[in-house]
């Protein structure tokens, strides 16, 4: 489990980007960080792995804090999945192999090769093993990445957007894939999402981001029409579509403005 407490951060001559941040992430849980662009959420995924060093605060997996860790034990605890998959022209095995460098230290081992191996077939990728990254679509790409953070065994897996550059079906694939893989292998899964459907439908738990303060955390009930609009700025509907909470935005100012500008220009006509 992660515990994160009071955690703060900010660049150099700059306000603050993050301020008092404090939640919990368990095993075969999904939980998703959402808020507006600017809120903080890459910046928090990165602050939790290391990549950034946080001027106050703590995070702990299983009791023991990530500062008092080697950056190769907090990445045999912890994977982090960029929001931008790199062009590469490794083969997906080879990529996948990757995730074993926190544990390997003179070759691959039997261990490490089967881990690989079960991590492939997690993803359906076993028939790809032999093709270059840089050849596959998106949708196979951002599976591979995932593959890789599998292979690292983590305790935690760290996602940012992992759906922002795929077509629709890729998206819900990929979802439906993070949250088996979370159930199946017990670990907690931390996931910055833009699309408050996705995220309804795949997260358990949720974070909402507004002026770099949590907002409000906990489970779907959080997700309400109120909070998504002090969040976000905008008037929405939830309805429940076969027993699926569906977020629809409502476009009446903007619709009101239309009107406005349609009768203006009559007049002028």
């Amino acid at each position: 489990m992660m515990i994160v407490k009071d955690l703060d951060f900010d660049y150099k001559c700059s306000s603050p980007i993050l301020k008092d941040i404090a939640f919990e992430a368990r095993p075969s849980e999904c939980l998703g960080i959402l808020g507006n662009n600017g809120a903080g959420k890459s910046t928090l995924l990165k602050c939790l792995n290391r990549i950034l060093s946080p001027q106050k605060g703590i995070v702990y997996i299983d009791d023991n804090s990530i500062l008092d860790m080697s950056l190769n034990k907090v990445a045999q605890n912890m994977a982090f999945v960029a929001q931008r998959t790199q062009s590469s022209r490794l083969t997906v095995y080879d990529m996948v192999m990757l995730g074993r460098k926190p544990y390997i230290k003179w070759g691959a081992k039997t261990e490490d090769e089967g881990i690989v191996e079960a991590a492939l077939d997690k993803l359906n990728l076993r028939d790809m093993a032999a093709k270059f990254v840089d050849e596959l679509s998106g949708g196979e790409q951002q599976k591979v990445m995932i593959a890789r953070a599998l292979a690292q065994e983590p305790k935690v897996l760290l996602l940012d957007e992992p759906t922002s550059n795929l077509d629709l079906c890729n998206q819900y694939e990929v979802m439906r894939l993070i949250k088996q893989v979370c159930i199946d292998s017990e670990i907690a899964v931390i996931i910055v999402i833009h699309d408050l459907n996705l995220a309804l439908r795949y997260c358990d738990k949720f974070v909402l981001l507004k002026d770099r303060q949590i907002y409000n955390y906990g489970d779907k009930s959080i997700i309400t029409a109120k909070s998504i609009e002090h969040v976000y700025g905008i008037a929405v509907k939830i309805h429940t579509i076969d027993n699926v909470d569906v977020v629809i935005p409502q476009e009446k100012k903007v619709l009101e403005q239309d009107s406005f500008q349609d009768k203006k220009n009559l007049v002028n006509f």
